[in-house]
Formats: structure tokens, C-alpha cells, sequence
């Protein structure tokens, strides 16, 4: 018997188990969207590094900080995923700005 990775859906019969269904999607949606705005945001400021632009590095950087928090915040990632990413971009802006 093979069964594929992604296994059939079946439909719930119960009605407090179809609107939990009808919430997930929407639940998922929303975090999915939360979760690609954090990789854009650390994106930005890795590409503003990398370009050597000093002062739009740390303008981006500050930005991305209450992105990031409020992802964590909010149950996304987890806390300490976000502060020692946090961490490792401020070292990075931080080497930018001081080899300027």
C-alpha cells in the first residue's frame, strides 16, 4: 500500500470541527505571510551590508529589530531564534559602520 507524503484530507463532520478547519486556513495564511515578511526584512539587511552602505544598513536594521520581535512575539519563531538573529545582524551593521 503506498501512500503518498501528503495524505487525503477527509472532510470533518462535526460542525465545531469544520469552523476550527475554515480558522486553520486563515490562521495559516496569516503566519505564512508574517513569516515571509521576517525573511524579506533579514534579507534587506544582509544586501544592505553586503552593498556597504552604511547609514541604510542601520536605517533598514532598525526597522527589521520590531519586525522581528513582533514575529517572535507572536509565537512565529521562536524568541531566541529572533535575538540571536537580531544579534548576529547588529554585529554585522556594527562592522559596517566601524570599518567606514
Amino acid at each position: 500500500m503506498a501512500t503518498s507524503s501528503k495524505a487525503k484530507k477527509r472532510t470533518v463532520r462535526i460542525a465545531s470541527g469544520r469552523k476550527r478547519a475554515r480558522q486553520d486556513v486563515k490562521l495559516n495564511a496569516h503566519n505564512t505571510s508574517l513569516r515571509t515578511r521576517f525573511r524579506t526584512v533579514v534579507k534587506n539587511v544582509q544586501k544592505a551590508v553586503a552593498g556597504g552602505d552604511k547609514d541604510k544598513a542601520i536605517e533598514i536594521f532598525r526597522s527589521a529589530q520590531s519586525v522581528i520581535d513582533s514575529v517572535a512575539d507572536k509565537g512565529i519563531f521562536h524568541k531566541n531564534k529572533a535575538a540571536r538573529l537580531k544579534s548576529r545582524l547588529a554585529a554585522r551593521v556594527k562592522a559596517l559602520a566601524t570599518a567606514a
